[in-house]
């Protein structure tokens, strides 16, 4: 059975002989495995192998981007170490679409906000997912953008045209069918009847 003497090398027991396996220094002297943010290494080399092989893993909430495992040979990593790229969430958009719709995103990624129609964006179109996982500048709002001339609109037809969103038009349907249904009953009743409705309907003052 092999076994690991205090120098490092593997030996083999032969009939009852201690063999010591030297390993040319020239193919073992390897250096440090390189570290990574965000991620952590561990040895996977097979024993009696002339070659350290290492094993890469991120932290929660990144991603690796790379080979996961990288082997010293001829005393050099034979490929770079791989990187551990953040994960950001989708932006959530209210009245908008993003130009890269899915549920993450790695790091460096860039996702632009468009506005529906009648909505206008607040801040920065353009965001980038970051290394701390957060997306970076702030991502945007789209506001509702008030058309001309409707600033001050508080009824009938030109507020139907004003509304962005169809459920709005549809209760601006109903404002407006029930102000004409409100209409027709004061020209029905007449100006008179109806300016004593009103006189009944309020309570004498009492000096």
């Amino acid at each position: 059975m092999a076994q690991m003497l205090q120098s490092g090398f593997p030996a083999l027991c032969i009939f009852g002989v201690l063999t010591l396996l030297h390993c040319p220094s020239a193919m073992c002297d390897c250096s440090l495995p390189p570290s990574i943010a965000h991620g952590s290494y561990e040895d996977v080399s097979s024993f009696m192998s002339f070659t350290t092989e290492v094993k890469y893993t991120c932290d929660e909430g990144y991603v690796l981007v790379g080979k996961a495992k990288i082997t010293c040979r001829y005393s050099g990593w034979l490929s770079p170490a791989p990187q551990c790229k953040a994960l950001c969430l989708k932006p959530e958009v209210e009245n908008g679409k993003l130009s890269v719709d899915k549920d993450q995103y790695i790091e460096t990624e860039n996702v632009t906000i468009q506005c529906d129609r009648g909505y206008r964006v607040v801040g920065l179109q353009s965001v980038t997912c970051s290394e701390k996982r957060t997306w970076y500048p702030e991502v945007p709002k789209c506001e509702w953008e008030v058309p001309q001339g409707c600033e001050q609109v508080l009824s009938g037809r030109h507020l139907m045209q004003c509304l962005p969103r169809p459920q709005d038009v549809q209760m601006a349907l109903e404002v407006y069918k029930l102000s004409l249904e409100v209409k027709q009953l004061e020209q029905s009743i007449g100006p008179e009847e109806h300016q004593s409705e009103i006189s009944t309907s309020t309570p004498p003052f009492s000096p």
